[in-house]
């Protein structure tokens, strides 16, 4: 039988405040050391750039620490102890959501990001085949056919902004691989979906206090009418497959999903669906766009690096199309390069939590009702765990050196029972359009623009990456051993 979905959580932000205050009072215990004191430096200090303020914070308190940001102190956990003990061992005793994802609830309902308990595992656990390792490696077609259509109009000599290019392509890439819409049926009767996914997400993109305003014409506003368009859509096309025999829905996520049950039989009833369809759009369409981004950014500034992955795409692929097997297993040099974009930028940097109940870590306590939080662009940062810390470099991430990797030292997808669900198709996708640039192109960072980090939802490339398309060339090596 299935197991009752969470009750609904209150989007005023008025009751929030009073709910916090509330368990603040109650904290059976005091918060860990740290910065107590209000400050509204510190907070818009916060909102900016959280890296530097959490790394001097560890450095000076340790691994466990209180900074009061607004209203509220919030505990930070960083390095891999706190990492595995969040994610893995000490899970229990932590909920997700009532703790900052709730703030995804009016976009993403009650999809796998923000609920717990017995309803997560029974939710993971229909979702899970669908997922399967040879699920995932079926989508790598149409990876690769949105990603050369994408690139078709590239032009030697033109400046086009990548991450907005890459934004689109994803997209383009989840509402066939996960939806199996076409995205350009999918703008009829007056709808575009990308243009309404884009304007619900853009609500995480204004300062908190107008994320706070509610009534017509607020951002709030944007983001519900957004999201009951996308909701239209969505339930539109659950009934028109449920109208259709199983063997006629296609491989597509949702397809899957509508078959998919638990050992009692119970599936997803439409409402869930739509929560769980909105969730995943929402991680895989963030975490691709970005990645893509930073690591061309990064290959930009390390020659050296794009000269072995182009040699490696010469040799292995030859100019041909690469197959789900060699984009999954077959590029090494890919596979190093991506994740290590991941250590320096995991698109999901932040994991909150609320305590569940008092405990202690590093020989601190940490209250019951708590925000907690840990972060693997923090720990992904420490120069005890990987020297030289800002340094893009991919060999951090060669067989041995991964295998010897401390617990919990990297997590750009969580870990646990709450490990991304999409994290291969997040991989395959990512490595299925760099490799199509790389086979036919060379990216060049324009001129005078400084890399700007936004970390609201995800980390993302403030004002875009405007880069200028050249032709590909022979790398190096290449280069050498043909003369």
């Amino acid at each position: 039988m299935a197991i009752s979905p969470p009750p609904p959580v209150s989007t005023s932000p008025i009751g929030r405040v009073v709910s916090d205050l509330r368990a603040l009072r109650a904290v059976p215990v005091p918060y860990p050391p740290g910065r107590h004191d209000f400050s509204m430096a510190r907070t818009l200090r916060f909102n900016r750039d959280p890296l530097p303020m959490l790394l001097e914070a560890y450095a000076e308190f340790g691994p466990v620490f209180t900074l009061k940001l607004l209203y509220m102190p919030v505990v930070f956990m960083i390095g891999p102890d706190a990492n595995h003990f969040m994610t893995v061992s000490g899970a229990k005793s932590f909920r997700w959501r009532d703790g900052s994802l709730g703030d995804l609830i009016p976009l993403l309902g009650d999809g796998l990001l923000t609920i717990d308990g017995d309803y997560h595992r029974w939710s993971r656990q229909i979702m899970l085949p669908a997922f399967h390792r040879e699920r995932i490696a079926a989508a790598a077609g149409t990876m690769l056919d949105e990603a050369e259509t994408a690139i078709a109009g590239w032009r030697p000599g033109a400046t086009l902004d990548l991450y907005t290019w890459t934004r689109a392509l994803a997209l383009r890439v989840a509402m066939r691989a996960l939806l199996g819409l076409d995205p350009d049926r999918a703008q009829g009767d007056d709808l575009d979906a990308a243009h309404e996914f884009e304007r619900a997400l853009s609500y995480h993109g204004y300062d908190y206090v107008l994320q706070m305003l509610r009534g017509p014409g607020t951002p709030f506003a944007k983001l519900v009418d957004a999201r009951r368009k996308l909701g239209r859509l969505i339930y539109t096309e659950i009934a028109r497959r449920r109208a259709l025999p199983a063997d006629a829905r296609g491989e597509d996520v949702m397809s899957l999903l509508l078959d998919a049950h638990d050992e009692e039989g119970t599936g997803l009833d439409d409402h869930q669906m739509r929560d769980q369809v909105m969730t995943l759009l929402f991680a895989g369409h963030d975490t691709t766009t970005s990645t893509v981004t930073f690591l061309f950014h990064e290959l930009a500034h390390a020659p050296h690096v794009l000269a072995r992955l182009l040699e490696e795409q010469d040799r292995v692929l030859g100019g041909r199309r690469a197959t789900a097997a060699e984009l999954t297993t077959g590029l090494p040099e890919l596979d190093m390069a991506v994740a290590e974009t991941l250590r320096l930028y995991p698109a999901a940097w932040i994991g909150p939590r609320r305590a569940a109940e008092t405990f202690e870590l590093a020989g601190v306590q940490v209250p019951r009702g708590a925000h907690v939080n840990y972060s693997s662009w923090v720990s992904h940062r420490l120069p005890e765990v990987f020297p030289e810390p800002d340094a893009f470099m991919p060999e951090r991430f060669a067989p041995e050196a991964r295998a010897a990797l401390p617990k919990g030292a990297y997590v750009p997808f969580g870990g646990g029972s709450r490990m991304c669900l999409g994290m291969r198709f997040g991989e395959l996708e990512i490595k299925a359009i760099a490799t199509t640039i790389l086979q036919r192109f060379r990216l060049e960072l324009v001129p005078g623009r400084t890399l700007v980090i936004r970390h609201a939802p995800t980390l993302s490339p403030k004002g875009g990456l405007p880069v200028v398309v050249r032709e590909r060339g022979v790398p190096a090596p290449v280069a050498a051993r043909a003369a």
